[in-house]
This record gives structure tokens, C-alpha cells and sequence, in this order.
């Protein structure tokens, strides 16, 4: 079987690093396609591998499957052995659900802070009560999921798995950001920071020639 991730810049793709940390961390192997975005030739690059013309995306041999959610999905049906979600159904329903509520929401804390692995600051109001709106629920989502189902480990549901990899982007924000958060908060994104694969990412990240400017905040960094 091939398997093929096409990404975009590391430093600032934040859809790129949730399914690539998923399939690293759960030793998926694959190969790596990288465009760099916002390049003349960015669009046309991404369009011979993905439909929609945007990453990430998936190829499993002749098959394309170019939304992130949706390939998670794809490599829990074609690995059924690596833990992508779950094993307890009560838990696995709840991990779809947080991760559901990942992708379509948040619009404020993403648009204030986008990922940039490349900078820290130091906090400001961002986004202003609809950005603190949606800190206070993600860290209510990840209490809710560490209490019911945390037990055996330092992730959500316990184990690292494909709700993690959904909020990673979003423990950079907040740990990037200068966000104040609970211990408990604190804790788990200490452990997602941790993860070998997130770590080589950020490195490979930071190593990066290309800068997108629309993803510079004009915030003075530490």
C-alpha cells in the first residue's frame, strides 16, 4: 500500500500538522509531499494531488481523500490496529464529537492567533470576549474529556489519538499566544508540546526558507 500525505508550510499550516502528527505519532509509515503555500505556482501544484486544491490530503494509492477529518476516518478504516480512535465506544463517540466541534468552530481564537511556530508573544486581547468565548470552551471540552475518559494517560481520552491531533494546532495557539490557562489546561498541553512528533515538526518548521505574511501578526514577539 502507498501512502502519501500532501502538506503545506509547517510553520503555518495548521490543517497540514493534524492528520501528518496522528500518522507520525501512531507509527502510520507514509511519505511526505510539501508545497509551500502562497507561491505562484502553489495552486496548480496542490490541484494534481487534491480535488479541492487545498491541503492537507491523502493518497492511498489511487485514492484521494483531501479533508482532514475525513482522512482520519480513512486511516481508522485502513489501520484498524493503531488506535486513530478510541476503543470504548462512549469515548469514541465523544472524540468524533469534540473533534466535529474543532472543525467548524473556534473562528475567532483561529483568526486572532494564527498558527506560527516561528514566534511567541506575549498576551494581549485577542479576539477579543468571542476569543476568550472560545478558550473557556475548549478548555471546559478538555476537561469534560479528561475526567470521563483520561484515565491511563495524559491526552483526552487517555492515549494520544485523532481528538488530539484535531486540537493540536490550537495548543500552539494557546501556548504561543501567551494564553492564560487552568493547571489542568496546562498539563495537557505540556504533554502534546511533548510528543516526539510534534517536536520535530516545530523543528522542521522553524527551519523553513518561506514566510507568509498574512499569518504575521502585528504583535511585537518575545
Amino acid at each position: 500500500m502507498s501512502v502519501v500525505l500532501v502538506i503545506g508550510n509547517k510553520a503555518y499550516s495548521s490543517w497540514s500538522l493534524r492528520p501528518w502528527l496522528l500518522m507520525s505519532e501512531l507509527g502510520i509509515d507514509f511519505d511526505e509531499i510539501l508545497i509551500p503555500l502562497d507561491q505562484p505556482d502553489t495552486k496548480a501544484r496542490i490541484t494534481r494531488h487534491s480535488p479541492s486544491g487545498r491541503v492537507p490530503c491523502l493518497l492511498i494509492d489511487d485514492l484521494s481523500v483531501w479533508e482532514s477529518l475525513a482522512i482520519m476516518e480513512t486511516l481508522a478504516e485502513r489501520f484498524p490496529d493503531r488506535g486513530i480512535w478510541p476503543a470504548n465506544a462512549e469515548a469514541r463517540a465523544v472524540a468524533r464529537a469534540v473533534s466535529c466541534e474543532m472543525h467548524a468552530g473556534f473562528q475567532a481564537l483561529r483568526s486572532a492567533c494564527p498558527m506560527n511556530l516561528r514566534k511567541r508573544f506575549a498576551f494581549r486581547d485577542w479576539g477579543g470576549q468571542a476569543g476568550a468565548r472560545d478558550v473557556a470552551r475548549i478548555q471546559e471540552l478538555w476537561a469534560d474529556c479528561r475526567d470521563r475518559f483520561g484515565t491511563g494517560g495524559p491526552f483526552l481520552f487517555g492515549a494520544f489519538c485523532a481528538a488530539d491531533a484535531m486540537f493540536a494546532p490550537v495548543v500552539s495557539r494557546l501556548d504561543r499566544y501567551g494564553w492564560e490557562v487552568t493547571p489542568a489546561t496546562r498539563a495537557y498541553m505540556d504533554a502534546v508540546l511533548a510528543l516526539p512528533s510534534f517536536e520535530r515538526w516545530t523543528a522542521q518548521g522553524v527551519d523553513e526558507p518561506w514566510i507568509l505574511e498574512h499569518d504575521e501578526v502585528d504583535a511585537p514577539a518575545l
